[in-house]
């Protein structure tokens, strides 16, 4: 039974990091009871509304399910409402949400840096796990721990990348964004890495 007196979820929002998304919503307050929630879905192409596997769950987010996490293109609408014994509220609706282009993308990670005299060898690694097709880059941000000027390469593809041409025995530091290249052609630029440095080999 929809009761007016059990007021809907607000502040109902998507909350996306690297491909990992949850819904979220403020809690709904009553004097009496412990309020349930309950979450659907759906997509543009299936129009009916699909629990999310968070049915009369307490708690005020919800995890996407396996199906979805994997349907990065796809524009999703989502909706949860709050229950107490056997009332419900309205249904609250998030804005809608496409992966692809919402989520937030954080900081690569460096594996590995081998020092010689006149270069550094970084080994990366995207922030998330990679899908077939998908096309990637690195912006590499690169300076002498002495000098404010800041040098950049931009790297296609590739998690191997050498900083050449570099005085031996000189402290450098660097910092370095992901960009994936999503439908519309433009790129997703993630968060640059906390700047880390390390020194070249004296020959």
């Amino acid at each position: 039974e929809i009761s007016p007196h059990l007021p809907a979820p607000k502040n109902v929002e998507v909350y996306s990091y690297n491909f990992q998304s949850w819904l979220r919503w403020s809690p709904v307050l009553v004097e009496n009871g412990s309020v349930l929630y309950t979450a659907h879905y759906k997509t543009v192409y299936y129009k009916e509304w699909t629990e999310m596997g968070c049915s009369q769950t307490p708690q005020t987010q919800c995890e996407f399910p396996p199906e979805l996490r994997r349907r990065r293109r796809w524009t999703i609408e989502l909706r949860v409402r709050a229950e107490l014994g056997g009332l419900a509220s309205a249904w609250a609706l998030s804005p809608s949400f496409v992966a692809e282009a919402n989520t937030s993308l954080g900081p690569p990670r460096v594996s590995s840096v081998s020092a010689s005299p006149g270069s550094l060898l970084l080994v990366l690694r995207p922030p998330f796990s990679p899908e077939p097709g998908d096309v990637l880059r690195f912006l590499v941000s690169y300076w002498a721990n002495s000098s404010t000027a800041t040098e950049q390469k931009l790297i296609e593809g590739e998690t191997l990348f050498q900083i050449e041409n570099l005085e031996e025995s000189t402290l450098y530091c660097f910092s370095i964004q992901v960009q994936l290249k999503i439908f519309s052609g433009d790129f997703l630029r993630g968060q640059p890495s906390t700047p880390e440095c390390h020194r070249t080999a004296l020959s």
